[in-house]
């Protein structure tokens, strides 16, 4: 694969991809860990599902409004400092959570930590679009993508086995640490791009103004949010569910994110390959149409052999992260190199703030019976299923009406 900047070598590429990677396998886990570690907080800090739900919707909150502030000034810095700078800020947020007392300091923590982590998802986007001509960026995108199996693989199970070893802490301190090493390989290897920096005397709430004003813009922010709205109202309560519903044992929890893990880092590639082969469009509405079995079988499990809820639960991740790949591809080249950073922004702030919701809104449906049973899961569940139709929708509409997409070089 050859990125377009000039006089780069293979092994610089090289570089750059697994840089990515590494921040978004660092952000992933940052927000992801605090989901299957949700019956220990459940237990030690004796809060409810929807307080539960708070604790995962804080770092999505808080991601939201940073998002939109970012998006005023994000355009005007050359992308390699501002991505090396929030990258920073979000380890220092994390080692706020792994030296939490309580509930109440964690949940500030999520805070600090939110603020930084989806704007380096933004950013990540970004400096993709920048690079990546449209024909080439759904397998970057794939590539990068393939952090959230890596997370899966290896994060998670080893974050999870850290936290049962030894404290819930541990998790977030071994981020950090890992963390601080990429930061002077990052500031070598990654390339400064800065053809997209705009006027620094134009004001920056008319550029905001004139992003979202923009038709194809607004549409495509609406498709975060169909997409988010999905995969949110589900995922948070996934180990609570397995635990107190099909009779998972806690310390059974990493095989669920093992296997989801394996094969998607697998599919998430190969999705991408087919999304530049075929068109992302396509990719998209056959994947999505797909994942609606696996949510509907998801949500509706009982009591179960192990082997069922782990073989669900990976179509099931399968299905919803391939179906990410060409839509993410979608939205990196839906705007022009000069508003990217800003647009990008602006959709991750849409993307934390539905994820924030979603996930509030299912912890008000869900209720846990004095058996210890959650219940409601399969509404919920309905409910991700009308939200991924609308997103398979919206992709037929910008198909069918030909909206164009601009192509970077």
């Amino acid at each position: 694969m050859k990125i377009y900047i000039p006089g780069m070598k293979g092994n610089r590429e090289s570089g750059i991809l697994f840089i990515l990677s590494f921040m978004q396998f660092a952000h992933i886990i940052d927000f992801m860990i605090i989901m299957p570690l949700g019956p220990q907080f459940m237990r030690i800090f004796h809060i409810s599902p929807a307080q539960f739900g708070l604790l995962v919707s804080s770092y999505t909150f808080s991601a939201a409004v940073s998002g939109i502030f970012v998006a005023l000034f994000v355009d005007r810095f050359a992308r390699k400092t501002a991505i090396i700078t929030v990258f920073s800020g979000l380890l220092i947020g994390t080692f706020f959570c792994a030296v939490a007392p309580d509930y109440y300091f964690l949940l500030t923590a999520r805070i600090v930590a939110g603020a930084f982590g989806g704007i380096l998802n933004a950013l990540i986007l970004a400096v993709i679009g920048d690079i990546f001509p449209e024909e080439r960026r759904g397998r970057a995108t794939g590539i990068v993508m393939s952090s959230f199996s890596i997370a899966s693989i290896l994060g998670i199970p080893v974050g999870l086995f850290l936290a049962s070893m030894f404290s819930w802490h541990i998790p977030f301190l071994t981020i950090g640490i890992l963390g601080i090493f990429i930061i002077p390989y990052a500031l070598k290897v990654l390339p400064p791009i800065n053809d997209h920096m705009t006027d620094h005397n134009k004001n920056p709430f008319l550029v905001l103004f004139n992003i979202v004003y923009s038709a194809k813009n607004a549409t495509m922010l609406f498709f975060t949010f169909s997409l988010m709205m999905t995969v949110f109202s589900i995922v948070p309560y996934l180990s609570p569910f397995f635990v107190s519903n099909t009779g998972m044992k806690e310390s059974e929890l990493p095989l669920i994110y093992f296997f989801a893990g394996l094969f998607t880092f697998f599919t998430s590639r190969k999705i991408g390959h087919l999304s530049d082969k075929h068109g992302k469009h396509n990719i998209f509405i056959i994947v999505a149409l797909l994942s609606n079995i696996p949510i509907f079988l998801l949500t509706n499990l009982t009591q179960s052999k192990i082997y069922t809820t782990i073989f669900v639960t990976t179509i099931f991740m399968i299905l919803v992260s391939g179906r990410s790949v060409p839509g993410l591809a979608l939205i990196a080249g839906s705007v022009e190199p000069k508003i990217r950073g800003g647009f990008l922004s602006i959709n991750s702030s849409v993307q934390q703030l539905t994820a924030g919701i979603a996930s509030l809104i299912a912890g008000m449906i869900i209720y846990q019976k004095s058996t210890g049973e959650l219940m409601n899961y399969d509404v919920v569940g309905y409910i991700a299923i009308f939200f991924c139709l609308l997103s398979i929708a919206i992709v037929f509409w910008l198909k069918k009406n030909h909206v164009p997409f601009r192509h970077s070089h």
